[in-house]
């Protein structure tokens, strides 16, 4: 039986971050993602370009774009879900996580 992946995107996503790694001018691996301890609810999620894959990376390959997982985050983000979106005042990557207990106020930080 296939694994399922840790994390899922949307097309959205996927097409957003390959603009970034085109517009980037510098070979990359792909994007990785992680949480830190940060913000009023504990937890913010992190996301910076891979120059290369960490021994203990998870990959997430969908939709033509590979993610890396930062090993300290994986129990975090099982089966979340991330788009990109376009609104009026802002825009930017978001998250849907089924672990996720709650948020604070402004949206910057979440706990499980």
């Amino acid at each position: 039986m296939a694994r399922k992946q840790a994390l899922s995107v949307t097309d959205a996503a996927a097409q957003r971050i390959q603009a970034l790694l085109d517009n980037r001018g510098k070979q990359s691996v792909g994007v990785r993602i992680g949480v830190r301890s940060r913000g009023c609810s504990g937890l913010s999620y992190t996301l910076e370009y891979a120059d290369e894959k960490g021994k203990f990376d998870e990959v997430v390959e969908d939709k033509g774009v590979t993610i890396l997982v930062d090993p300290k985050a994986i129990m975090f983000i099982l089966g979340t879900e991330m788009d990109y979106v376009e609104e009026k005042l802002q825009n930017g990557f978001t998250f849907r996580n089924p672990n996720e207990k709650g948020r604070c106020g402004c949206g910057e930080s979440f706990h499980v």
